[in-house]
């Protein structure tokens, strides 16, 4: 089951927030609170697994941030990074989580880091999956513009987007069926077939806010113990998670073995073995 929350965010775009949890509870204002940030072109649902064990001892909400998911998607609003912290620090503050744990993935990650550095009385701890803190430049953007347009979209069938994004995707090396799920969940059924809830436009726009640069001064002013999670197959390198691990004033590191970009999603039961031991230290710590 899952409970629906509406917040407004930066410029007064309403977002959705989830508590995923069964069934939900309305009072757990006394529980250390969670705040869940997907990746770009993610939704809080895919969130779900961890929401659910996070609530044995958290108060754990997932958002779906602007353009994503069931929140706003205005053609005018901005997508800028300021927004999208400015929308996480609003949902920590109405939703009465603070001080937070912000697990993030990818994107959801650095708007994590970004707002740790930025509002240090609002996070007492940080779980950073599978996002860079290095440039990745023009290249990068271009190759997702060009990715976008190979989407054989409106796909007939949810069936053919689990097999599109699971094995006929240039971009997989092998057959990933947890992908081929995760592209599952981000489609939604219209007149002439199934198309994602999101606008791709507005993703590369979301996207060039933080691909040419870098990012490491912010994660240097990250002063609340952080978890650097890669998976051994992902976008992230060993060595540049460790250095980032070595920038951050209290950092640890962790890494999931037989998982790539998508840790959570991937493996979640070694997700779980790898992030809990941290949020508990910083729950009684």
């Amino acid at each position: 089951m899952a409970r629906r929350i509406d917040v407004r965010g930066a410029g007064g775009v309403r977002l959705a927030a989830w508590e995923y949890a069964d069934p939900p509870k309305k009072d757990r204002e006394s529980e250390p609170g969670v705040l869940l940030l997907h990746g770009l072109m993610g939704r809080a649902s895919h969130w779900a697994a961890t929401a659910r064990w996070l609530f044995e001892r958290h108060r754990a909400v997932a958002l779906d941030q602007r353009g994503h998911g069931q929140s706003d998607k205005p053609p005018r609003a901005a997508f800028t990074r300021e927004a999208y912290v400015e929308d996480a620090e609003a949902a920590l503050e109405q939703l009465g989580l603070a001080p937070a744990v912000l697990i993030g993935h990818a994107m959801g990650a650095l708007t994590a880091w970004q707002l740790a550095a930025k509002r240090p009385d609002l996070v007492r701890g940080l779980v950073i999956s599978d996002m860079r803190a290095s440039a990745l430049g023009a290249a990068s953007q271009r190759e997702w513009a060009d990715w976008f347009e190979s989407w054989p979209a409106p796909f007939a069938t949810l069936a053919d987007v689990r097999k599109w994004f699971g094995e006929d995707d240039p971009w997989v090396e092998r057959p990933n069926p947890a992908r081929g799920a995760f592209y599952a969940e981000v489609m939604q059924e219209s007149a002439d077939g199934w198309r994602p809830v999101f606008d791709p436009g507005q993703m590369l726009k979301s996207r060039e806010t933080w691909v040419y640069d870098a990012h490491w001064e912010e994660l240097a002013q990250v002063q609340c113990p952080t978890l650097v999670v890669r998976g051994l197959d992902g976008e992230l390198g060993r060595a540049e998670a460790q250095e980032m691990v070595r920038v951050l004033p209290l950092g640890e590191y962790a890494e999931v073995v037989d998982a790539g970009h998508l840790v959570h999603y991937d493996q979640p039961v070694a997700w779980r073995g790898a992030v809990e031991p941290f949020l508990e230290s910083v729950r009684v710590g």
